[in-house]
């Protein structure tokens, strides 16, 4: 009998996956915060990114890219399943954009979009994956 309760309990889906699964348009701050692997396309691994309440802004985000030891802030807002991040090298100005859609049937867990150095015409396209 106590066998039975401990592969139960392995076996269960972790918490997350319990609640209920939110469409891509309502996927608001709640979902965002914690930390996201991000991958950039011919590059695999680009980062981990950390989001958390934004200290000023009620309902945005903030955080950081962590490259490699390589820190950077990022700010932005997830509205109607469509995810903004500026991103920036000196802390003062925005160096990279990310603009992303949260994946419908994700449960606001992936994120697919574009980032895009500052200046540059065309971008890569990334996915961001909640850890």
């Amino acid at each position: 009998m106590k066998r039975w309760f401990l592969v139960a309990a392995l076996c269960a889906a972790p918490a997350w996956a319990q609640e209920p699964c939110p469409h891509a348009s309502e996927v608001g701050q709640a979902q965002m915060l914690g930390l996201w692997r991000a991958e950039l396309e011919g590059l695999g691994h680009a980062g981990t990114l950390l989001l958390e309440k934004h200290a000023v802004y009620a309902g945005s985000l903030s955080g950081t890219i962590n490259r490699n030891g390589d820190r950077r802030p990022v700010a932005g807002d997830i509205e109607d399943g469509e995810l903004t991040l500026e991103e920036s090298a000196d802390g003062k100005r925005i160096s990279a954009t990310w603009l992303g859609e949260v994946v419908e049937g994700s449960c606001g867990r992936e994120i697919r979009g574009t980032w895009t150095i500052d200046g540059e015409a065309t971008g890569r396209a990334f996915v961001l994956r909640k850890q």
